[in-house]
């Protein structure tokens, strides 16, 4: 394959005609001093295999960017963003990023408790005072460390309704006041709860002052320079948008489906491009920092990339880590990965699947996001594979 300049197109020396689209683009820059990686050699590996995964996968396109070092080394487009009209995707592609958003509440809230505003294993409902959190025992409360595991005993939920429908899900705070109730201790299991992650927003905007939305956009997205990322999209956004795509078995077809709202937007409703999800994965891999900016302090980045229930490890979904692999604050870790630390999440809306992977001890990371529907172990797999190519061929 050959690699161009960004936003080139060219053509792929193999690889199906239904993929005969391909656009790569190509940023290279200084790494860190101890390392530089041969990138050519990484993408002549890695973009026939994005293209059998998408064929394999039924997945009409792909976005994905390779980091290391604090850059980013190359981004590339696969695929078809709208099938019917036969459009590329780009690097500039705007995709849903489902759950990859989560960490990113995450750390807007730990900004709140190094303000002082909480404490990581405080009773949540000591902060709540429109409504609480019902069916609590009080002799075993919901941590906000519970809340950032999945071990709240918070319920998934999620509620979606078409974009282009009379239907709207409810203002958060109603949503929340009616749907906040366990059935069990925390910590007793875990159980991934997008109602969790809609507490944290509110959260995040009570404890602020500012609102949910604005505070996201000043000290997370304009922080690390994630121009095209949002939870409307901009006139801007909508004609780069990728069509939500599921399969159809029955004629082969790829079938475009509705575009959706969600009660539990926060845990997940939001829109982005493989750039910015670049910029998001730097600023974990270099330990809260992009650019001279710095989300969280350094002590508080080590809470988040360590294990928090030993008890729960284990692979996740669709088979990513190993053994050792738990939820820390959010992300998926992996504390002994060849005895090096990884970090994972996946992201998956209706129509849409993402995946973000990164090896702290490397520097070195995957991100790719698609619109097709519930193909995660397709984009583990090139998740897996990325970060092996990219540790083979540091120099």
């Amino acid at each position: 394959m050959r690699i161009t300049h960004r936003n080139q197109r060219v053509s792929p020396s193999r690889g199906p005609r239904r993929l005969s689209s391909v656009v790569v683009a190509l940023a290279l820059a200084a790494s860190a001093p101890s390392q530089s990686v041969d990138i050519d050699a990484v993408v002549a590996r890695l973009a026939p295999e994005v293209e059998r995964s998408l064929l394999e996968g039924h997945i009409p396109s792909a976005s994905v960017a390779l980091v290391a070092g604090g850059e980013v080394l190359w981004t590339g487009g696969f695929g078809h963003a709208n099938v019917w009209a036969r459009t590329p995707a780009t690097p500039s592609t705007v995709y849903l990023i489902g759950s990859t958003f989560k960490a990113m509440s995450t750390f807007a809230l730990l900004q709140q408790m190094e303000q002082g505003k909480f404490e990581l294993d405080q009773p949540v409902n000591k902060h709540l005072t429109a409504f609480q959190i019902r069916g609590e025992d009080p002799a075993h409360p919901i941590s906000f460390r519970h809340l950032l595991t999945h071990t709240s005993g918070l319920p998934a939920d999620f509620g979606g309704v078409p974009v282009w429908s009379g239907q709207l899900p409810p203002p958060l705070e109603e949503y929340l006041e009616n749907a906040l109730r366990v059935d069990r201790p925390p910590a007793a299991r875990t159980e991934y709860s997008n109602l969790a992650y809609s507490l944290v927003g509110h959260l995040v905007g009570r404890f602020s002052g500012q609102g949910y939305r604005d505070y996201m956009q000043e000290h997370i997205f304009d922080a690390l320079q994630m121009r095209d990322t949002a939870f409307e999209l901009r006139p801007d956004m909508v004609e780069r948008l990728a069509i939500p795509y599921r399969y159809n078995s029955e004629t082969g077809a790829m079938q475009p489906v509705d575009l959706v709202r969600a009660r539990v937007w926060p845990a997940g409703i939001v829109y982005g491009t493989i750039h910015d999800q670049a910029n998001w994965l730097l600023a974990n891999l270099n330990g809260g920092v992009l650019n001279g900016s710095r989300l969280i302090s350094p002590t508080t980045f080590e809470e988040v990339m360590k294990v928090q229930f030993a008890q729960f490890s284990g692979p996740m979904s669709s088979g990513w880590g190993n053994d050792t692999t738990s939820y820390g604050l959010t992300w998926w870790i992996t504390p002994d990965h060849d005895g090096e630390r990884t970090f994972a999440h996946s992201g998956s809306v209706r129509g849409y699947t993402a995946f973000l992977a990164g090896n702290l001890d490397r520097k070195i990371g995957f991100a790719i996001l698609t619109n097709g529907d519930r193909a995660h172990a397709h984009l583990i797999r090139l998740a897996k594979l990325s970060l092996e190519l990219l540790r083979a061929n540091m120099k």
